[in-house]
């Protein structure tokens, strides 16, 4: 299955010309030669630009491609304005299946015969259409129970799950082969990452996932006056089908529509960034997929602009010691402290042990110090980061597959940031909110809160403490006890070959402590083992 999806891929690259996009000096005798070799699959639409060619190919390639390349549509920086341009109808202009086929899709989901059961109208043409589902606009009947009459109908694809799965298989396998080949195989960990992010792209397939981290973001910002998250119709979403209020703000790559406003873009940039950052660090619960199709901002307030979030199918998380890190990090970044950095990334074990700590703050300085002081528009990330990963791969820096979706959406929001406002200065916006978290996981407060959270939990053991301090007193006092029993026979029988069986007794009675107090079984086991053979050996004596 995973070479037959190979030749697929590879056909549709070459009857899409993309061959033409491969450097001249990298088409040397032996590459011409193997495209000469497949002379039947020829570009098919010659006629177009190839940026249009790269898109009609990741279009046609399914969902894994299609993020690929939206992706790629919010890095202005690494493409030119013809391909981001292109690549930016991936977001929400994919081409749709038939509006009947979602229409019968919604009504076996409902068990019903006609959608005129729950809805006033429906509309058969999507109001957008992405790479796993479509979107439709209807109207409930207004003696309907929910506060919004206006929705709209989210409908997974019909038969997309077997094409992502062929993706993926074929992504697990070469991913596999790259691990052993390649010289960085171990440090990239390729098969992990392609495990986590299998596991991503099958999450969104879920429907009723998706709305409950829709519900669980919109409680998390529910006072917030900079994102909104529409409200969720649960009652009648299933697993390939979603329900939800529709909303009416403008998409945040519509930058004419957004000045044309009044939109304060200055605000608008800085919140992006903080809304970012409030869900890694304060939430633990973050948007993964905040490509520009997914954002919208409110018609209301343009001076006090709200960003809108949909699409809530993938959600990162992470656990306490990855923000501490990610957080100390950050700071130390932003402070300019690279020995600091460097030695994080010691302690935190992404690194060797053995790494020259002043070699290591040298190279991050290296690439860092050059981006200081300069706002979005003047930095190049495209080489800061081909700065970073050669820097990481000097010094034998392991990918991290639990940060991948964080660093995704990290180049989402600096990719959001440049087109809103290229003047944004990304560190001194995020910093201020970094050192505020750290302050409030440290120090007193921090103490008194973990002590309010526990207290519950303390308040339910603490009965039964006096029984657990008996108990640990008694079995010290048994162990006591036996331990004088030893040492009484032992200093009572000096005949040296009898020596032996009180040996295996000793053994054989440690064996027993080890397992039941500290449940270390190799050790319990080659107590015993030297129990036996003491015992053995002092019956042939």
């Amino acid at each position: 299955m995973s070479i037959w999806r190979f030749y697929i891929i590879l056909k549709t690259l070459l009857t899409y010309g993309l061959d033409d996009l491969i450097p001249e000096r990298f088409q040397r005798w032996h590459f011409k030669l193997a495209r000469s070799c497949a002379f039947w699959l020829k570009n098919k639409h010659p006629n177009e630009p190839v940026e249009v060619r790269l898109r009609l190919a990741l279009q046609s390639l399914g969902p894994v491609f299609v993020k690929f390349g939206q992706m790629l549509s919010t890095r202005r920086d690494l493409l030119s304005p013809e391909f981001a341009n292109e690549l930016k109808l991936l977001q929400d202009q994919v081409s749709p299946f038939d509006g009947e086929q979602a229409k019968k899709l919604i009504e076996q989901a409902w068990k019903i015969e006609s959608l005129d059961t729950y809805l006033a109208t429906f509309e058969t043409e999507p109001l957008a259409s992405a790479s796993i589902a479509q979107v439709h606009a209807a109207t409930l009947h207004e003696d309907c129970p929910f506060p919004h009459t206006d929705i709209v109908i989210k409908v997974i694809r019909p038969g997309i799950a077997e094409t992502m799965r062929a993706d993926v298989e074929l992504m697990k396998a070469m991913a596999g082969i790259l691990a052993k080949i390649l010289p960085d195989g171990r440090r990239l960990r390729p098969v992990e990452v392609v495990k986590e992010y299998e596991k991503t792209l099958f999450d969104e397939l879920d429907l009723m996932r998706e709305a409950a981290n829709s519900i669980q973001l919109k409680r998390n910002f529910a006072d917030s006056n900079t994102l909104y998250i529409p409200t969720v119709y649960s009652d009648l979403c299933r697993t390939n089908i979603m329900v939800m209020e529709r909303i009416y703000g403008i998409p945040v790559g519509d930058i004419a529509a957004l000045q044309a406003q009044g939109t304060d873009m200055k605000l608008l940039a800085e919140r992006g960034v903080e809304i970012f950052f409030t869900q890694v660090f304060r939430d633990s619960f973050f948007h993964a997929d905040m490509h520009p199709g997914n954002i919208f901002v409110s018609r209301e307030h343009p001076d006090n602009p709200m960003y809108i979030g949909i699409d809530c199918g993938i959600v990162g998380t992470l656990n306490k010691n990855d923000k501490r890190y990610l957080a100390d990090n950050f700071i130390a970044f932003f402070n300019r402290d690279y020995r600091k950095v460097a030695e994080l990334h010691v302690d935190s074990g992404w690194v060797p042990r053995d790494t020259n700590v002043e070699d290591f703050e040298f190279a991050i300085r290296t690439v860092c110090e050059p981006i200081f002081e300069k706002p979005l528009a003047e930095i190049s990330f495209g080489n800061v980061l081909l700065n970073l990963f050669n820097t990481a791969r000097r010094f034998q820096m392991e990918v991290q597959p639990q940060l991948v979706l964080l660093q995704k959406t990290l180049l989402y929001i600096e990719g959001l940031g440049r087109q809103l406002y290229p003047q944004l200065d990304l560190w001194k916006t995020a910093k201020p909110f970094l050192e505020n978290w750290v302050r409030q996981q440290v120090g007193v407060g921090a103490i008194l809160r973990s002590v309010k959270e526990n207290a519950p939990y303390w308040g339910e053991k603490l009965p039964e403490l006096p029984d657990l301090v008996y108990d640990a007193l008694h079995s010290h006092r048994e162990m006591q006890h036996q331990q004088e029993l030893i040492i009484k026979a032992l200093e009572t029988n000096n005949h040296k070959p009898s020596l032996l069986p009180q040996i295996g007794h000793v053994a054989a009675i440690s064996a027993v402590m080890v397992y039941c107090f500290k449940e270390q079984v190799w050790l319990a086991g080659g107590l015993i083992l030297a129990a036996v053979i003491c015992w053995l050996v002092s019956r042939r004596d």
